[in-house]
């Protein structure tokens, strides 16, 4: 009961046992509906729906006023709990109802701009212009509860294991890797600027430095990037960092949060999460964050269809493909259609072959010219395919192709029903690379961030072949969406200095940036490593949603605006002024 000096009761709490009970209740009007001499009001809070019945015959001028009554008008009523001659079992309070006597309007409302129930008829857009309007509706509330009891139960787990919640700066020092920062300008330092960080990561090494060995912050990011589904400009994480520890504690520390997270929420147990390699994730999934809730692994096939003068093959660098079981009886049609698909430019395929084992034990494939029934019996025994499967193969140069044929394999798991919302199947990917080759800037990049440990022994291959260089990094992925990651730090300075060279930065770019943690090294830092988990992605996975901006209150659009309060947006040119800055659109 959260009663107050206003109402004694919450409009989701009463029930049969709460009969003859004389209450006080405060809402919003949801509908309303006249029957003969009797009105019925839904009243809704964040707690639920309650019925209200005012009668002709108790108090015919009480039924008048609540027939005025629009939608999303704050009421508040007085009356007596009474049962339902017909009851809701769908609702919690469905077996009772408020035999209202005394009606208060607290505030009127305007007719809303779309229907405020669980189905309603609000465009995206126009919802997203009534964020405040939209929240009242059950999904989003419901959202938003869950996203608080995770964030309650993030803090209650780490807590028992002594990790200690500090609070990091949010004005920053801009650094040149990973994505743009937002910057801010400085009135008190003209032609200086903060930026709003990327992650607290720095921030938490020090902390180490300092000695609180078990940090963690659920905060805010901020990253000039392009948006999708699963990015936003602000975000938040659960961000964590340990000293004196492996890296096999790590996984198993945040294994436990996320099993515990999963218990306490969507009451489903978990054994150990399974483990890849992130060679073999991209070798037979074709991405780093591989969806294992489906097999469809790939298959090679240069071994295999190699040498039979079908020149598309025997010139690639890799001919790989997938096996769409019980898929035989696609029409070509939708065979077409999905070869259309993958030439999208999003994805960008030269084309699709296949191949059908029919129910009959027949082969048809879109190269009969090239191979015989024989040679696609050697296709069928690579794909341990069976009558009824359908054999889609690419090729090309093997990064490209892989890539191209994890989409399809995620498309043909999304058509065949396989991709499970309820499911849930979480994957730790291991030993990143630690650097990536950029095409356009001509030198190495840090995969994760340049503060993060390679291997031990892969060290001296910095100078030889730092393109393979495995990092002690790791990721949490749940259904081929990525979770978290984070890595061992490098805590010697010499070994990141180093690292600050082979990312091409000179000793003075090195110091300029990060001098501060470098000289922070030199007075005891312990070995420490951390992860950090995107919140955001972790609850919408919860709650069964393909967008981030439905568990975020106040999210911005595709172009990076809120339409609510139209921002971004100009400002006075005496503030301009002030800040020795001037626009050149």
């Amino acid at each position: 009961m959260l009663q107050t000096h206003i109402r004694t009761h919450t409009c989701g709490e009463l029930n049969i046992s709460d009969l003859d009970k004389y209450v006080v209740l405060c809402g919003w009007v949801q509908k309303s509906r006249d029957l003969g001499g009797m009105t019925f009001i839904d009243m809704r809070d964040r707690y639920g729906l309650t019925q209200l019945v005012f009668n002709t015959d108790s108090d015919a001028a009480l039924r008048e006023q609540a027939r005025g009554l629009g939608r999303e008008f704050v009421i508040k009523v007085s009356g007596t709990v009474i049962e339902r001659t017909s009851k809701n079992p769908k609702m919690p309070t469905g077996d009772i109802e408020i035999a209202v006597e005394e009606l208060e309007i607290l505030n009127e409302a305007k007719i809303p701009p779309f229907i405020i129930e669980d189905e309603t008829d609000g465009g995206e857009e126009l919802r997203a212009k009534y964020r405040y309007l939209d929240l009242r509706r059950s999904p989003l509330r419901n959202s938003m509860i869950l996203r608080h009891k995770m964030a309650q139960e993030t803090r209650r787990y780490l807590d028992g294991l002594g990790f200690i919640e500090v609070e990091t700066p949010v004005l920053i020092k801009s650094t040149p890797e990973g994505a743009r920062d937002f910057v801010v300008p400085s009135r008190m330092n003209p032609g200086e600027f903060y930026a709003l960080p990327q992650s607290p990561q720095t921030f938490k090494q020090l902390l180490m430095v300092s000695g609180f060995d078990r940090y963690f912050q659920i905060v805010k990011c901020f990253r000039d990037e392009a948006f999708r589904s699963d990015r936003q400009l602000e975000f938040t994480q659960i961000d964590c960092e340990m000293a004196f520890i492996t890296q096999e504690d790590i996984l198993h520390i945040f294994e436990g949060l996320t099993k515990h997270l999963f218990k306490t929420v969507k009451n489903i147990e978990f054994g150990a999460f399974p483990r890849m390699q992130y060679a073999d994730a991209m070798r037979m999934y074709g991405s780093d964050k591989p969806d294992i809730r489906f097999g469809m692994e790939f298959v090679e096939l240069n071994d295999v269809v190699q040498g039979n003068g079908f020149g598309l093959f025997d010139n690639a660098e890799l001919v790989v493909g997938i096996n769409a079981k019980g898929c035989a009886d696609y029409t070509r049609k939708q065979i077409d259609e999905l070869t259309e698909w993958m030439k999208r430019p999003q994805i960008g395929a030269g084309g699709l072959i296949y191949c059908r084992y029919n129910t009959d034990g027949t082969l048809k494939s879109s190269v009969d010219k090239f191979y015989s029934e024989e040679d696609l019996i050697n296709w069928a025994a690579a794909f341990d395919a069976q009558p009824g499967d359908l054999m889609l193969v690419l090729a090309g140069p093997a990064d490209k192709v892989r890539k191209q044929l994890n989409e399809l394999r995620l498309e043909m798991g999304n058509r065949l029903g396989l991709r499970n919302k309820d499911e849930f199947a979480p994957l730790w990917v291991l030993d990143f690379p630690l650097l990536e080759w950029d095409e356009e800037t001509g030198r190495y990049h840090a995969m994760h961030h340049p503060f993060t440990s390679p291997k031990s022994e892969d060290i001296p291959m910095l100078d030889t072949a730092p393109g393979n260089v495995r990092a002690n990094a790791y990721d949490l992925v749940i259904n081929g969406t990525e979770i978290g990651g984070g890595s061992i730090r490098i805590h010697d300075r010499d070994l990141q200095a180093l690292m600050f060279k082979h990312l091409g930065f000179t000793k003075e770019e090195a110091q300029k940036q990060f001098g501060f943690l470098m000289d922070a090294f030199e007075y005891g830092a312990p070995p420490h490593g951390g992860i950090a988990f995107g919140f955001d992605r972790l609850c919408s996975i919860f709650a069964g949603l393909d967008s981030i901006r439905d568990v975020i209150a106040f999210p911005k659009n595709n172009s990076g605006r809120d339409t609510m309060i139209d921002t971004p947006s100009t400002i006075a040119e005496a503030q301009m002024n002030e800040l020795k800055i001037k626009s050149t659109i």
